[in-house]
Parts: structure tokens; C-alpha cells; sequence
């Protein structure tokens, strides 16, 4: 008997998980330039006016290469759109090495489970560290000691994260799913307060910078990155899932 040629697809290649994965990314990058636009821009415009009002006019205007209108439009969709494209495509990347070891949690739980990890990671722990700050806002030189920084604390979110999970999964046999999670949160915590202390902080705001235009520049940031992140985890999740059922 011949073979059936036309067999569906499996739903769980590298190759569909990663079609998902960039497409529940973009999913959420559209819902966090919503975020971007209504609370992140107005900000983004009122620290560009406050460093234009302190700048000394003496020196000259530095003409510039892109304007306001297009950063803040075909700029941010396309810087957005990317970003979101990228992480989603890692996402599905966590997610084929978390399915099946994390307990009998199925695919979408499986998924929200990775989604809140990696907003922990990539997010969450450089942000308690380095929180957001305006563009022009701060020391220009300073910029790039101030991004190394950044994304070394993104690489010690991300091994603080899978080390968390890791001594969960041994340490479940023996005390079991709630103590494991609570030790290994209570270790997590504990590390990264340590690292918090010995890695050094710049100083990039200057001391008369209003408050309340910072304080609600770093909630729109953190606002679109967990929009981004729980818009990939649920439609993911829910689209793997649907797939697997069918």
C-alpha cells in the first residue's frame, strides 16, 4: 500500500514553532506600539524639549540626520516590528527546550510559564538595575559604558533565570512542586540582590530632570515590554495548542 504523501505537517517542528513564535512576537510588537505611542512618545517629546531648553545655545545646533516625525512613526514600527519578530523567534526557541520539562504542563501553560520567565529575565531584572531613560536625556558619552552594562545585566537575568529553574527541577523530588519554587525563588532573589550591589550604577539623569516625565517614561517602557511578552505567551501557547489538538 502506497504511503500517504499528504500527511499534515507535525506541530511541533523547529521550523512551525518558530513560524509562531515570530508571529505571536509581531502580535505583540503591534499591541506595544499602541502602549508606545499613547504613554511612551508624549514623554519621549517633553525630555527632547526639557534637555533643547538646557542645552547651551551658544554652541550651536547639531542638525538632525532623522526627524522627530519619522522616529516616532515609520521609525518605531520598524525598530518595534524587528524587536518583536527577534524575541518571538527566541521565544520559540525556549519554548522547544521547556516542553516536557517543566512538570505535565501542557502547551499553553508551557508557554506562559516561559513567557514570565523571560519577561523576568530579559526584562525585569535590568530594569530593578537600569531602568529606562529618555533618548537625550543624560551624558552622550556615557552611552556606550551604559549599554554594555545594560546587556550584561541581561545576560546575568537570563543565567539567574535558568539556574532558578533548574534547581527547581532537582530539588522537586525531594520537597516537592511548592517548596522546589519557593526556594528557588528565595535563591533567585537573593543572588540577584548581591549582584545588584557590585555592579556599578552611571549617573545619567541630571538632578533638576522632572520626575513625574521619567517616572512615566519608565512605565511605558515596562508597560510595552510586558504587553509584548504576555501577548507572545498566550497567543503562542494558544495557537501550539490548537495545533496539537487538531
Amino acid at each position: 500500500m502506497a504511503a500517504d504523501v499528504t500527511a499534515a505537517p507535525r506541530p511541533m517542528t523547529m521550523r512551525s514553532l518558530l513560524v509562531r513564535g515570530m508571529l505571536a512576537g509581531l502580535a505583540g510588537a503591534a499591541l506595544a506600539l499602541v502602549v508606545a505611542w499613547v504613554y511612551g512618545e508624549p514623554q519621549v517629546g517633553n525630555a527632547i524639549a526639557f534637555e533643547e531648553s538646557h542645552a547651551d545655545h551658544g554652541a550651536g545646533h547639531e542638525e538632525e540626520i532623522v526627524s522627530r516625525a519619522v522616529q516616532k512613526t515609520a521609525g518605531l514600527i520598524t525598530a518595534v516590528g524587528f524587536y518583536g519578530v527577534a524575541i518571538g523567534g527566541l521565544f520559540a526557541i525556549a519554548f522547544a527546550f521547556a516542553y516536557g520539562r517543566l512538570g505535565a504542563l501542557h502547551a499553553r501553560a508551557t508557554a506562559a510559564v516561559v513567557a514570565l520567565l523571560g519577561f523576568v529575565a530579559v526584562e525585569g531584572v535590568p530594569f530593578l538595575k537600569y531602568p529606562a531613560t529618555p533618548p537625550a536625556v543624560g551624558n552622550p558619552t556615557t552611552i556606550g559604558g551604559r549599554t554594555a552594562l545594560y546587556f550584561g545585566m541581561v545576560a546575568i537575568g537570563i543565567a539567574t533565570v535558568v539556574a532558578a529553574v533548574i534547581i527547581c527541577r532537582r530539588l522537586t523530588p525531594r520537597l516537592g512542586t511548592w517548596n522546589a519554587v519557593t526556594v528557588s525563588a528565595i535563591g533567585f532573589v537573593l543572588v540577584n540582590a548581591v549582584l545588584f550591589q557590585i555592579t556599578p550604577k552611571p549617573d545619567a539623569i541630571p538632578d533638576h530632570f522632572p520626575a513625574r516625565t521619567l517616572w512615566e517614561f519608565r512605565m511605558a517602557s515596562l508597560g510595552m515590554q510586558a504587553v509584548l511578552w504576555a501577548t507572545m505567551g498566550l497567543l503562542f501557547g494558544w495557537l501550539t495548542e490548537r495545533a496539537v489538538r487538531k
